[in-house]
């Protein structure tokens, strides 16, 4: 209905149709700001390709044309065949701070990604001043102001900053643990949790999209169910979901799945397993386990689902093979801790048994040749990228728990480390089910400038067009329109993204076109930073942003936000601020504000 009447108002002002009333007259034909031209349009709904022209104005889809409708426009896309649908959503990004370094946001525009969305246990605010006085101490490559305090200010910097694709944020459940509880293994007093859900609520009214949790990190390892319950719950008041790094991805994985789905049930909005995984042989029989949890959840009516990356290794800190309690309290009292003999044999003790209640990554990996570092902090110890824990064994002379403690303690920081943890059986098995989405897991980043100071995951490179090159094209998983649906509809649908996600009349012209024979992956573990390659033009807002494969270097990107939004952004951290478009020219490596990931 609501096309037919866009289509109706386009008919009366002469752009589409003969006039609306008098004797039939030929009008000339439309002319539109772009007009997207023999492509296969897929609408982001799941349904086949139909032969239509796409024409916009301004920043939204003003009509699907019948294929060779005659028309102008000023920038014609000739898509010969290939391809078209609505931008891709990364819902699982890590561009929080590779995006204040390089707006523009290179490795995933490449691959078609127009919304990035953060948030995944920590988000860029709220801050307090300590918290903001520790994330500038961590910096270390890349060096930024911090001027914002809430998240919806946050957001906005970015967008005043200039930035290609448009963003998103879950409030992370961590940082508002760490606003108001510090990192300590502490519980809430009842008046301490009433104010962690004032500032959910806060970040609702501008714009997050709902809570995210990182449970297998400490202090978010100490948050029990009912705390993650009320501050989900505050999030739903305003239609808000919750996602989770689950608190066990291994021995403990269809539990803390449980645990998710109880907390997706208690809040009756949609909830959402973040990097879906059985890490560790020993558990790969359970994905298929919690796959079937997932679909009887969903029968009875929880809003339950997951997304994954299409990879076989997971990337976060080398501190993921220590047991939590040494990291109460945060980074520099770990470090003290681990300076002390008697601690240092304790924690070494624990590293080398069996983990209780607790899961250590480079056990799970099952091999040290498994563990590979993929960045530092110190520029000594830089060399070391690449390089995977066997080898700085053998090349120190060290025990492995000695090695890894050394490196934590030398570097101050978590050591960036990828873990190899589970099978390709797995992984086709997540990504078979129509509830998946896709997230990387990862910044977006450019093999240049500061950049190459560290290495990376190769999904930050490569999760979108491994999925639709390997996974969908060779291996066949799903057809083309189911898989651009897992890419842009279904995440849009989850999260209440207005007009988003869709290519149809009304919605937001943020559009990809790209060569399904031909979109590949290139980077790989020992060469992660390689752009992948088979998408030809990207749409941001009806800006250009990709023209035959080329960065355009426009930064159209805006601030999307969640069913919460009243307009507000909170606090005075953006007060006076004007924009930098310099700064987001400004091409870096990210020291993290605070996050984990795996």
């Amino acid at each position: 209905m609501r096309q037919f009447r866009i289509a109706s108002v386009l008919a009366c002002l002469g752009l589409i149709l003969p006039a609306c009333s008098g004797a039939p007259t030929r009008s000339p034909p439309a002319h539109y700001d772009l007009l997207i031209r023999n492509g296969a349009v897929y609408d982001g709904s799941g349904a086949a390709a139909q032969s239509v022209d796409v024409a916009v104005n301004g920043d939204r889809v003003v009509a699907l044309l019948p294929a060779g409708t005659p028309a102008s426009a000023t920038t014609v896309i000739d898509a010969g065949g290939h391809a078209v649908a609505p931008g891709f959503i990364n819902v699982l990004s890590w561009a929080t701070e590779s995006l204040i370094a390089d707006g523009r946001g290179m490795s995933d525009t490449m691959q078609g990604v127009t919304l990035e969305i953060f948030g995944e246990g920590w988000s860029g605010g709220p801050l307090t001043e300590a918290m903001r006085a520790q994330a500038l101490k961590q910096q270390s490559d890349f060096h930024f102001p911090i001027p914002w305090t809430s998240l919806g200010e946050y957001l906005e910097h970015l967008q005043q900053l200039g930035i290609t694709p448009n963003i998103a944020s879950f409030v992370g459940a961590t940082t508002v643990r760490i606003h108001e509880l510090g990192e300590d293994d502490v519980a809430p007093t009842p008046e301490q949790l009433s104010r962690m859900q004032d500032l959910v609520r806060a970040a609702m009214r501008e714009g997050a999209l709902g809570v995210g949790a990182s449970l297998i990190y400490p202090p978010a390892f100490f948050a029990k169910t009912d705390e993650l319950v009320a501050l989900a719950q505050a999030a739903a008041e305003s239609g808000g979901g919750y996602v989770a790094h689950m608190r066990s991805e291994a021995d403990q994985f269809l539990p803390a799945l449980e645990e998710t789905i109880t907390i997706a049930r208690a809040t009756g909005q949609h909830a959402e397993a973040y990097h879906l995984k059985a890490a560790g042989a020993r558990n790969w029989p359970k994905m298929a386990k919690a796959v079937a949890r997932i679909d009887q959840a969903r029968s009875e009516g929880v809003d339950i689902a997951a997304n994954m990356y299409a990879y076989t290794a997971g990337a976060t800190g080398l501190t993921a093979a220590l047991p939590p309690w040494v990291q109460a309290g945060g980074h520099d009292v770990m470090i003290k801790r681990l300076k002390d003999p008697a601690i240092r044999q304790r924690v070494i003790a624990e590293m080398k048994g069996p983990a209780k209640g607790w899961e250590n990554l480079r056990e799970l990996a099952g091999d040290d040749a498994k563990v590979l570092f993929i960045g530092f902090r110190s520029e000594a110890l830089k060399p070391l990228t690449g390089k995977t824990l066997a080898d700085v064994i053998a090349q120190r002379g060290t025990s492995p728990e000695d090695t890894m403690l050394d490196l934590i303690i030398e570097d101050d920081s978590r050591v960036d480390t990828a873990y190899f943890l589970m099978s390709e059986e797995n992984v086709e098995l997540g990504l078979k089910q129509a509830w998946t989405s896709l997230g990387s897991d990862a910044e977006s980043s450019a093999p240049e400038g500061v950049f190459l100071k560290t290495s990376t995951h190769p999904r930050a490179y490569g999760n979108v067009a491994r999925f639709l090159g390997h996974y969908v094209r060779d291996r066949n998983l799903m057809s083309l329109a189911e898989a651009i649906h897992r890419l842009s509809g279904l995440p849009a649908k989850n999260w209440k993204l207005k007009d988003r996600g869709c290519l149809a009349v009304g919605c937001f012209a943020d559009i990809v076109v790209f060569d399904p024979q031909t979109i590949t992956d290139h980077a790989t573990y020992p060469e992660p930073m390689k752009y992948s390659s088979g998408v030809s033009d990207v749409f941001v807002n009806g800006v250009q942003v990709l023209r035959n494969g080329e960065h355009t270097n426009a930064r159209p990107g805006r601030v999307v936000r969640g069913p919460g939004w009243t307009g507000e952004t909170s606090g005075s951290g953006l007060a006076g601020l004007e924009p930098n478009r310099k700064l987001g020219k400004c091409v870096g490596r990210t020291a993290r504000l605070r996050f984990e990931r795996v």
